[in-house]
C-alpha cells in the first residue's frame, strides 16, 4: 500500500513536500516513482528514486526545483517541490516500480497511491 500526503494549496513560488508512505512490501527493494496528472491532461512522470537512492528527474521543467528522496527506515519516499507554478496544479501520485530501477512509463509500476492534490494559486 502507498499513501501520499502533503498536498494542499500554495501560492506561486511556494514549496511543498509530498510524502509517500509504504507498507506491505519490502520497500528497500523497489524504486519509487512520482507522477502527476493535471486536469484534462495525461499523466506524466515527474521523478523517480532507485532502491539505492539515485534520483532521476524526468521533466526538464522541474529540474533544479523538485527533489526526490527516500528514507528506507521509515519506508517513505518524498518529493520536495520548490518554486511552484500555477501550471503545476495536479494530482501527484507515487508508485512502486516493478523492480529496483526507475522507469518513465506507467506500465512499469504495479502499485499506486491514491494521489494528493497540489493546487498552486497565481
Amino acid at each position: 500500500q502507498l499513501v501520499e500526503s502533503g498536498g494542499g494549496l500554495v501560492h506561486t513560488g511556494g514549496s511543498l513536500r509530498l510524502s509517500c508512505a509504504a507498507s506491505g512490501f519490502n520497500f528497500e527493494n523497489y524504486a519509487i516513482g512520482w507522477f502527476r496528472q493535471a486536469p484534462g491532461k495525461e499523466r506524466e512522470a515527474v521523478a523517480c528514486i532507485t532502491k539505492e537512492g539515485y534520483s532521476l528527474t524526468w521533466l526538464n521543467s522541474v529540474k533544479g526545483r523538485f527533489t526526490v528522496a527516500r528514507d528506507n527506515a521509515k519506508t517513505t519516499a518524498y518529493l520536495q517541490m520548490n518554486s511552484l507554478k500555477p501550471e503545476e496544479t495536479a494530482v501527484y501520485s507515487c508508485a512502486r516500480a516493478i523492480d529496483s530501477h526507475c522507469h518513465v512509463l506507467s506500465p512499469f509500476y504495479d502499485y499506486w497511491g491514491q494521489g494528493t492534490l497540489v493546487t498552486v494559486s497565481s
